[in-house]
């Protein structure tokens, strides 16, 4: 079994169904989705939690291609407020859905051994080849930042993908350390940067497994589709996600996922035809 987590409001519907299909697709082990969400709608009124029907879509999505598949949603909000509520770092540049992952010791029945991925990844190989590699004595393996190793320091990694050692961390105290940095402590890269400065022994391992900027390359498994940094014709950002298709077609050249997006594109048309039933059911 593949412990996967992934976080985020209702909004990363789309990232997760794109995602999930491109790792099941090149996956035969069981995976179990562990979907940490909340409701913060006291900071804007759409950070809603990913909704229980949205949830259980997926689960469907999954079982349907292994029947050991299954989704399960976690709603972290208690959690979040008491660890979280009102710091200096809510207001940041990413959302608070992105501190979510930083509770993961503290919410009962999370594993041993999780993978976490941002929801702007596709699977281009077994996933399975990431998941075991050995972390063992280490709290979490990671990739190299692209940027950031060069701009911050030659070890600085992207918190994009961390293959997490729960049982290791929780010896360490890795996250309750970033936790508590996170609430007295303003930073720019606030989750990343906490994690970076709370870490004991991380585990540093090839770009193939969170390629940040080409998704040709041979033997690439985690395609992330982040933000990147352009210099021509003038200096700009770039950040086009998985399910744009048009704008990764045309301005990344990125065809390798288009068997998954068609059906993802198929999914998502079954998914608003059964919401639509049943808001029409409940009118009647």
């Amino acid at each position: 079994m593949i412990d996967l987590l992934l976080c985020g409001n209702g909004k990363v519907f789309d990232g997760a169904l794109t995602q999930l299909i491109s790792m099941t697709n090149r996956t035969e082990e069981a995976v179990h989705v562990y979907l940490m969400t909340m409701e913060l709608i006291r900071l804007r009124e759409d950070f809603t939690a990913i909704t229980e029907a949205q949830a259980s879509f997926l689960d469907r999505v999954l079982r349907e291609r292994n029947p050991e598949n299954r989704v399960e949603r976690l709603d972290v909000t208690e959690l979040y407020e008491r660890e979280f509520g009102g710091c200096v770092n809510e207001g940041a540049y990413c959302t608070p859905y992105t501190l979510l992952r930083l509770l993961a010791d503290l919410v009962p029945g999370i594993p041993d051994k999780l993978l976490y991925l941002d929801i702007d990844v596709m699977i281009a190989d077994d996933i399975k080849k990431l998941y075991d590699i050995d972390v063992t004595g280490y709290e979490f393996a990671a990739v190299k930042e692209k940027y950031g190793c060069w701009l911050i320091r030659p070890d600085y990694f992207n918190a994009g993908m961390l293959l997490l050692n729960m049982e290791e961390i929780r010896k360490t105290g890795l996250l309750k350390k970033a936790r508590e940095l996170i609430r007295r402590k303003k930073m720019l890269f606030v989750d990343q940067s906490a994690i970076f400065r709370s870490a004991v022994r991380k585990k540093l391992i090839g770009r193939i497994y969170n390629e940040q900027s080409r998704f040709d390359r041979k033997g690439t498994v985690v395609c992330h589709f982040c933000k990147r940094l352009m210099f021509l014709p003038y200096p700009h950002t770039e950040n086009y996600k998985q399910w744009q298709i048009e704008e990764i077609h045309k301005y990344l050249h990125c065809y390798t996922f288009d068997r998954d997006l068609e059906e993802y594109l198929e999914l998502k048309r079954r998914f608003e035809a059964e919401t639509k039933g049943k808001a029409l059911e409940a009118k009647e």
